[in-house]
């Protein structure tokens, strides 16, 4: 018996070259949507390198703080209020200002952040590099995922051991390596100790910090810490768990600054244009197979048989476009990654939603088009 082909699929391949353009604009519309999406999912997730790193359970800020590169200090004192409180172990200050970096091969000077701590309470995570190493006067670490605009430090440094640099026109020495990743602003990062930070950071006082890293007593409830520190500590400073103070540097860019508004609007294109190719295809194909859906209403055929010919087109012209366009998005991820460090990252979630997504869009288009199946009347054609 010979296989039975769908009509819907039948009535696409007939005219190949509206298949092809069909399948370019839903492509197109798929690779716009999952770049505007892996976009603001970078920003979001490159904005709260520094936070994910600490390592503390709560986290006193400003309560003017609002980015890591927009933050406000707090008197240094507040931490040691904090030791009073039941269930608080220790807590340590951490310093965060701009600098000038000079390339030791060009010697262009370039912003970047500079991270100062006690390298005794060990609060942000570098992986196995020797902290100890920064307690040594004007040692620094490097950030290996900063851009390649500051020299080839991690090339250098991996070969020799350390090197020699200058920073805010000082002389200091990169003795290691450890990674985090630059992000929106924040190019390249320095890490170093306390001391050293307010040696290269003139006019930056010891009693002014940008974040307080607190830690907790095992066995201490630390929404019960959380809530004394918020009542006995003065109103100058907000006390957050360390999970909400990494989705509020997360949050930054999109809801305070237009960056979020942009990429939504990215998405909102993506999908009108999609929407309006998938609608013109398909209310061409109804429109000149009008005699044909009228032949078949004459053959007892119900417009519920009609509209689900139309339907079935849409969701194989979903599928169709939207396999390319996950390929090309892929490999457009991949290059912005390497040109720009930024974490560019095809998630399965993201996945399923823009397919969910071109499926609606598809289908939305199919169920206006189907309109002009009314026209279709069998007395027309004979």
């Amino acid at each position: 018996m010979a296989k039975r082909v769908p009509l819907a699929w039948l009535q696409l391949k007939h005219e190949k070259l509206r298949l092809v353009a069909a399948v370019s604009g839903i492509a197109f519309a798929v690779v716009l949507i999952l770049m505007q999406l892996g976009f603001e999912y970078a920003a979001a997730t490159a904005s709260a390198l520094v936070p994910a790193k600490l390592r503390g359970d709560i986290i006193l800020i400003s309560k003017q703080y609002d980015y890591v590169l927009f933050s406000k200090e707090f008197p240094r004192r507040r931490l040691d209020q904090a030791l009073a409180f039941d269930g608080v172990e220790s807590a340590w200050p951490v310093y965060l200002a701009m600098a000038q970096w000079k390339n030791p091969e060009d010697l262009h000077e370039r912003a970047i952040l500079v991270i100062g701590c006690d390298p005794a309470g060990k609060v942000m995570d570098v992986g196995a590099v020797d902290a100890s190493l920064l307690r040594l006067p004007d040692t620094f670490l490097f950030d290996a995922g900063s851009r390649l605009e500051y020299g080839p430090i991690a090339k250098l440094v991996a070969e020799k051991g350390s090197i020699r640099a200058e920073l805010n026109g000082r002389n200091v020495q990169v003795v290691g390596l450890f990674r985090m990743g630059a992000s929106v602003g924040i190019n390249g990062t320095l890490l170093t100790s306390d001391t050293n930070f307010l040696g290269a950071i003139q006019g930056h006082t010891e009693n002014l910090v940008e974040v307080g890293v607190i830690r907790l007593k095992p066995g201490a409830d630390a929404a019960k810490v959380r809530e004394a520190l918020e009542r006995g500590l003065p109103p100058d400073v907000s006390v957050l768990p360390h999970d909400s103070f990494v989705e509020k540097e997360a949050n930054y860019w999109g809801q305070h600054t237009g960056v979020g508004y942009i990429f939504s609007l990215g998405v909102f294109m993506g999908l009108v244009v999609g929407a309006v190719i998938v609608y013109q295809i398909l209310y061409t194909d109804v429109n000149d197979h009008i005699a044909e859906y009228a032949t078949l209403k004459a053959m007892g055929y119900s417009n519920a048989y009609l509209a689900s010919v139309v339907l079935k087109e849409s969701l194989l012209l979903s599928i169709l476009g939207f396999v390319p366009g996950l390929g090309i998005a892929q490999a457009l991820y991949t290059a912005t990654q390497r040109a720009t460090l930024l974490p560019m990252e095809m998630t399965p979630q993201r996945i399923v939603a823009v397919l969910i997504l071109t499926i609606v869009m598809c289908g939305g288009s199919a169920l206006l088009a189907i309109r002009k199946l009314q026209q279709a009347h069998p007395a027309d054609i004979f």
